[in-house]
Formats: structure tokens, C-alpha cells, sequence
């Protein structure tokens, strides 16, 4: 990830004098479009992006003048240079990706909420998974052993240390390995790692396979941990003011329809993931709220320091709206 962010860091410079990729004149403070703005969304294809998706679909985007592409990436950590080099006009990143960037002195700035934990220990979307026959009991025993994340130093390895804290284990003797998220359910299942880190839909399928799951590290970090936001440049926010504030009205009202409407939200997942109509029926949603939980996430800034990630304390309220 620091790699990302350092390549990032020289992207910047080119934003200085444009805003993000989108270049219709009706993205300024002052114009008016005659047709609908295009916009370019990094988001990676899991359950935490529903409400993009239903937005989309629910046609609340269109409400103001926005037309969204939503390209795929893997994480926060391939989010982050692809908003600032102005590959994607917004995203939707971690907030530990977000917080790294933020002490790098990236020039972004979060607009929304992206998701929650649930708070629930055992029923989040987000979970620490064994092979079902594994000797792991507790986040403890994975002290010494091989646990797969999908961006390493990122929310996936802080919240997995979280837990084994937790759980009375030893954190800093953990081996973390970098796997996409679809990759996962094969290398539980066939025990390449000893654990993994997974959030739905990919929680679901490998628990269908058997697997065990031994913590919630989300609800271990932090209540109702804020996990993920929508986020832009703060360049893409002073010269296109207008256009962040109806994308951002749009992304508020499809969080709140996807947090009232969860029938829907996993019917949306059919359209973007692999997932089968069965396995969308049993998987755990994660929260919608529509506002920030602004304590979770400076906690996160500050077990992030705890762990290395960062080198200094962060405020993160320089980085939340």
C-alpha cells in the first residue's frame, strides 16, 4: 500500500491545475450542465457497495444530473492513487486507507458514509475464518500462523490484530498474506492459509464450504465502527462544488433506501457480483447509516499508530466532512 500512496503522491501535482476526470463544464459551482455529468466511481465489488449499485438503479443519481460508471478495484489501497492521479472522480475506500493517505499529505477529504459494522459479535458482514477442521479456536491461536488479507498494512491486518488483542493473543507475531477477496474461499478451503479475513459476499461462501469463523474484527475494533466512505480530492471539492454535493445527496439518499430496503440490497448484489440468489438470501448486510461515526474512526487513527502504520497521531476530523 505505501508503495501506492508514494506513486500517488506524485500524481498529485497533476491536480493541481485540473479537477478530477470528469470534465463537463456543468461539474463547476456555477454551471449548468446540459446533459447528465459523467462520473467515474472507484468501488470494490462487494457487499459494502449495495447502495452504489441500488442508487444507480433506483435512478437517484440521475435525480441530479449525474450519470456513474463504477469501475472495480481490489481495496482502499488501489482507491486511493486512482482518485488522486484523477483516474476515478470518487470512490469508496477504507477508512484506514484514507488515514494513511491522510499522513502522506494526499490532498483528499471523505464526503460520506460508506458503511458499518453491524456492531453484533458473530452476525457482522465482516469475520475471521478457519478451515472447519483447523485446531484456530479464538483469534488468539493465530499468533504464529498465516492469515490472508485483501491489501496489506491496511483495515483487514488492523482489525485482525485488533481481535487477537482481544482474545488475549500476541498480535505482532501474525503472518499476513495479500489475496483477493474472491480468492479466498479456495485457499481456506484447501488450507494454503491458516485464516482469513473476509467480509460478505465472500463470508457466506466460505462458511457454505465449512468454514469456521472465530472472530468479528470489526466489532472488536471499534462500536459500530465506521469502516468505509465515499471520498474525492479536495481539489474535485473547491472547483466542482456543485457536482460533490448533488453526488454526495445522491449517495445519502441510497444509503438510506438500502438500509430500509435490504430485500432489495441483496437482489442489487446479483448484478455486480458472482454470488447465487441462495447465498444473497443468507449473507449478513452491513450497516447504511448516513452519517460518520466520527470516535470509531479516530480510534482506528489511533491503533494505527499503535502498529506502525501511520508515524504520527492523526485528527481525523482534517479528513471527514
Amino acid at each position: 500500500m505505501r508503495r501506492l500512496i508514494v506513486s500517488a503522491i506524485t500524481a498529485a501535482t497533476l491536480l493541481t491545475a485540473t479537477a478530477a476526470c470528469g470534465s463537463d463544464s456543468g461539474g463547476g459551482a456555477g454551471g449548468k450542465a446540459e446533459g447528465p455529468i459523467k462520473v467515474k466511481v472507484g468501488a470494490i465489488p462487494i457487499v459494502d457497495v449495495a447502495p452504489l449499485y441500488l442508487g444507480r438503479e433506483k435512478g437517484f443519481f440521475a435525480e441530479q444530473n449525474i450519470e456513474v460508471e463504477v469501475v472495480n478495484t481490489t481495496g482502499g489501497a488501489a482507491a486511493v492513487p486512482g482518485v488522486v492521479s484523477g483516474e476515478f472522480d470518487f470512490a469508496f475506500g477504507n477508512v484506514v486507507s484514507l488515514i494513511v493517505a491522510h499522513s502522506q499529505n494526499l490532498p483528499l477529504k471523505a464526503i460520506a458514509e460508506g458503511n458499518s459494522s453491524t456492531g453484533q459479535q458473530g452476525k457482522d458482514f465482516s469475520g475471521i475464518v478457519v478451515p472447519k477442521d483447523s485446531p484456530i479456536k479464538t483469534a488468539a491461536d493465530l499468533t504464529g500462523k498465516t492469515v490472508a488479507v485483501n491489501n496489506l498494512k491496511n483495515v483487514g491486518d488492523t482489525t485482525v490484530r485488533a481481535s487477537i488483542r482481544k482474545a488475549g493473543g500476541d498480535p505482532s507475531n501474525v503472518k499476513f498474506v495479500e489475496l483477493a477477496f474472491p480468492d479466498m474461499p479456495a485457499a481456506v478451503a484447501n488450507k494454503r492459509v491458516d485464516a482469513a479475513w473476509v467480509v460478505e459476499p465472500f463470508l457466506t461462501v466460505t462458511q457454505d464450504q465449512g468454514a469456521r469463523m472465530i472472530a468479528s474484527n470489526m466489532v472488536d475494533a471499534a462500536p459500530n465502527m465506521t469502516v468505509a466512505a465515499y471520498f474525492t480530492t479536495e481539489n474535485t471539492i473547491k472547483q466542482k462544488a456543485d457536482l460533490v454535493k448533488r453526488f454526495t445527496t445522491a449517495i445519502e439518499k441510497s444509503l438510506k433506501y438500502a438500509e430500509e430496503h435490504p430485500d432489495e440490497a441483496r437482489k442489487v448484489l446479483l448484478t455486480y457480483t458472482k454470488i447465487s440468489p441462495e447465498a444473497a438470501e443468507k449473507l449478513t448486510l452491513p450497516a447504511w447509516p448516513t452519517e460518520i461515526n466520527r470516535e470509531s474512526v479516530q480510534t482506528m487513527a489511533d491503533m494505527m499508530l499503535a502498529d506502525g502504520l501511520i508515524k504520527q497521531k492523526v485528527d481525523v476530523s482534517e479528513l471527514l466532512p
